[in-house]
């Protein structure tokens, strides 16, 4: 019994030190695209490179480039209190650019599943500005 109580507790402990890599950060284009609209002060931040942004973004988005110099120095300068949009083209970068944040102590950040990609394909608005 006592060893069945010490492996529930390791679980639990474990399950808990997740940095909120839970499924609920994760969110579908149109989920992410509705979040958003709920929090308008919340940044919105796209990982890709410069051309890929110039390409089309979503409204009111940084482009603050993963695989830029910058990436750190950028991130630092936001408020890790209000919550954080984040996507690439596909998801890779972005999850590994969200974990990095939460990693730098952002509470809320929450990650589009699929990327730009994901988003044209739901036919949700993209600007160039």
């Amino acid at each position: 019994m006592k060893k069945l109580y010490s492996i529930a507790l390791a679980v639990i402990l474990l399950s808990s030190c997740s940095n909120g890599l839970s499924g609920q950060n994760k969110l579908s284009p149109t989920a992410f695209a509705a979040k958003i609209k709920a929090a308008p002060k919340a940044v919105i931040l796209d990982v890709r490179s410069a051309d890929e942004y110039a390409s089309g973004h979503v409204a009111n988005a940084l482009n603050y480039e993963w695989n830029g110099a910058q990436f750190a120095q950028q991130i630092a300068s936001l408020d890790q209190s209000k919550p954080v949009f984040v996507y690439c083209l596909s998801g890779r970068r972005s999850a590994s650019a969200a974990n990095k944040m939460r990693a730098d102590g952002f509470k809320m950040v929450y990650e589009m599943d699929g990327g730009m990609s994901g988003w044209s394909a739901a036919q949700l608005p993209e600007t160039t500005q």
